[in-house]
């Protein structure tokens, strides 16, 4: 595609007109990583003209790694007989809690396999003992796969799913296993996995009971480019539909220790124009979240000139990506500095981006790190 053509289509995004999927493919082709970043950036400051850019503190818990789907992208997931697979003891899961209102975290990220034998129950008692004790966390919990398992294990209508969780405690809904959304790729890369339609049914569901939610997309892997763009029409879709939608995550698939490490990672160069063609296509979710947790303190920092208005959770506990061997650090400080450093003020918010901090932010802030360091990659084209 030549310089003109991109031109045309970013400037026509600019002046307000909304992007058709063969113009957003087009910009996936293209290597013009710094005029797409710049319309990126443009929407994204017309969006949220703020002084500030935000982050949230919460740490994601993964109450088991017993799953009966396989997905050969994932490096945490056990069998059920494996030897290693294990069901948190409700003291641990709460005493992590504990740990996380201790530093001043509002919310916790609540996801694990698809366990074959736990009852809707289970999930239930789990949700009321947390708003017991803890009735301030907002339970951001069980992405769509695990809430669409739950439809089988209980035999149970969807709607009655979610309606029961939310009345035990469930504030919203992650866009955890949102992977690709289309079915091609999900059937090619996971076996009994819910497929595209029934994921983005658990949304709408969720979304007409009232709840928000957030929506993700893993890319990198076995998916084309315009599959890529199908996954954010899909969304696109449905939060025209039901606009319940708070935020967009993406990040580049982590190849190490799983069954497709023979497929190179994406580099930043990918991530970042990836985000950017992603903020320019979702013009009707207002929030991008910058993945450090994938890219990294730098690329993470670069991210907010490209798309995202977010830096995502300090997330005090990671153990998916981690388990693909992608471990970076971050403190509080750290990551509070990456956003002043381009000029804005850091605030603290909450999954609903609504403002939790005083200005000041009087957390404990040099004494909280993420268990969550690899060499930045090389910002190239082919990376």
């Amino acid at each position: 595609m030549t310089e003109n053509d991109t031109s045309k289509i970013l400037n026509s995004v600019l002046a307000g007109h909304r992007i058709e999927r063969t113009d957003a493919v087009r910009l996936l082709e293209s290597n013009r990583l710094a005029s797409i970043g710049k319309a990126a950036h443009a929407v994204t400051t017309k969006l949220h003209p703020e002084t500030y850019r935000t982050y949230n503190i919460d740490r994601n818990i993964n109450y088991t790694n017993i799953c009966t789907a396989v997905c050969d992208f994932c490096a945490f997931f056990r069998g059920p007989k494996a030897p290693d697979g294990y069901v948190l003891d409700r003291e641990v899961l709460l005493k992590k809690i504990e740990e996380t209102v201790a530093i001043g975290g509002d919310q916790i990220l609540l996801q694990g396999g698809m366990h074959p034998t736990l009852p809707l129950e289970w999930y239930e008692e789990l949700l009321r003992d947390i708003k017991s004790q803890f009735p301030s966390v907002n339970v951001h919990g069980f992405s769509p796969p695990e809430i669409f398992h739950l439809t089988k294990v209980a035999k149970r209508p969807l709607e009655e799913i979610l309606e029961r969780l939310a009345a035990a405690g469930l504030g919203s809904l992650p866009g955890g296993g949102g992977e690709i959304l289309v079915d091609r790729v999900r059937s090619a890369m996971t076996r009994g996995k819910v497929m595209t339609d029934d994921w983005l049914n658990v949304h709408r569901q969720w979304h007409a009971l009232g709840g928000r939610s957030t929506a993700t997309m893993m890319f990198g892997h076995i998916e084309t480019l315009a599959e890529r763009i199908e996954h954010l029409d899909r969304l696109r879709e449905l939060q025209d539909e039901t606009g319940g939608f708070t935020a967009f995550i993406c990040w580049s698939f982590q190849p190490d220790n799983t069954e497709m490490a023979h497929i190179p990672a994406s580099g930043s160069f990918e991530y970042l124009k990836t985000q950017a063609v992603a903020r320019l296509y979702l013009d009707n979710i207002p929030n991008i979240q910058s993945s450090w947790v994938t890219q990294g303190r730098d690329i993470g920092q670069l991210a907010l000139l490209f798309g995202a208005n977010d830096m995502g959770s300090l997330m005090l506990e990671e153990n998916v990506v981690s388990a693909a061997g992608t471990v970076h650090h971050l403190t509080l400080d750290q990551m509070r500095s990456a956003i002043s450093e381009l000029g804005w003020q850091p605030r603290r918010r909450n999954v609903f981006y609504e403002l939790v901090d005083d200005r000041t932010d009087q957390v404990k802030e040099s004494h909280i790190h993420t268990t969550v360091n690899i060499d930045l990659p090389v910002l190239t084209s082919a990376s």
